[in-house]
């Protein structure tokens, strides 16, 4: 049921090889997916090297989640050379530093905007841009990546727990709004992993030390685990499954102390 053969996908949001996209996109493509992979500026080369690594060569095409043009592009050159779209994987996230260095009362209007327009509105232009090429093939499933910070308060996390609360909101508006077309819309919580983004909020070794101690299973996840449980969702075996959370953290979120 996790069978991704003569499945098409697109990933958003791949930066290096610790990017939970990235590992996604080798859980999929392991299965049989073809994939088309944006990359963001800087990343190009990163995501090019990494391209050649997978069973299939991917489309490697540029996208600046704050240009509708750009995305427009990414989806008239998938509906070229793919015909159609079964999967979207939203790994877009961004905050300016300062946000997460300053005290959270101190978020300034621009910083409120730019996290708001890159890690929550990327969404829900993405879905507009892929429901018709899902609706061609049948229907699709579209994935995006939270954190626990939007329930709870993590230090230095600041604007961007606001804005993953706002995600998991676009999540179920947009579950209800697409359904009807036969298309998913969920989202995958994962405990702290060392990614790029993950550098950038101040405190995030403590919090990664935290987890092993008061997690049920006295572990952290790896990005495999999230991408396993990421494929589970994006598969057919998750079909009946929309507008959820599905936290991936080792149990940290059940536990009170």
């Amino acid at each position: 049921m996790t069978d991704f053969s003569g499945k098409l996908g697109l990933i958003v949001g791949v930066a290096n090889k610790r990017s939970i996209a990235w590992a996604i996109a080798q859980a999929t493509a392991r299965r049989g997916a073809r994939l088309a992979l944006t990359y963001q500026g800087r990343f190009e080369e990163h995501v090019q090297d990494l391209s050649q690594g997978l069973e299939q060569p991917p489309l490697v095409l540029p996208c600046d989640v704050t240009s509708d043009a750009e995305m427009d592009a990414v989806f008239a050159k998938i509906q070229q050379e793919f015909g159609g779209l079964d999967f979207l994987v939203h790994g877009a996230a961004f905050a300016p530093p300062d946000e997460l260095k300053a005290p959270f009362v101190n978020t300034s209007r621009d910083g409120f905007r730019m996290t708001m327009d890159i890690s929550v509105y990327s969404l829900i232009a993405l879905a507009r841009g892929a429901v018709p090429m899902m609706e061609a093939r049948g229907g699709g499933s579209i994935l995006t990546l939270s954190y626990l910070g939007s329930e709870r308060v993590f230090p230095g996390y600041n604007v961007m727990g606001v804005a993953k609360a706002a995600l998991e909101s676009t999540v179920r508006y947009l579950a209800a709004d697409i359904g009807p077309k036969n298309i998913r819309v969920n989202a995958v919580s994962a405990g702290p992993i060392k990614t790029l983004a993950a550098a950038g909020i101040k405190g995030f070794s403590n919090i990664l030390h935290i987890y092993p101690d008061r997690a049920p299973l006295r572990r952290n996840v790896e990005a495999s685990e999230v991408a396993e449980a990421a494929a589970f969702l994006l598969s057919d075996a998750g079909k009946g499954i929309t507008g959820e959370v599905l936290l991936v953290d080792a149990g940290f979120h059940a536990t009170g102390m």
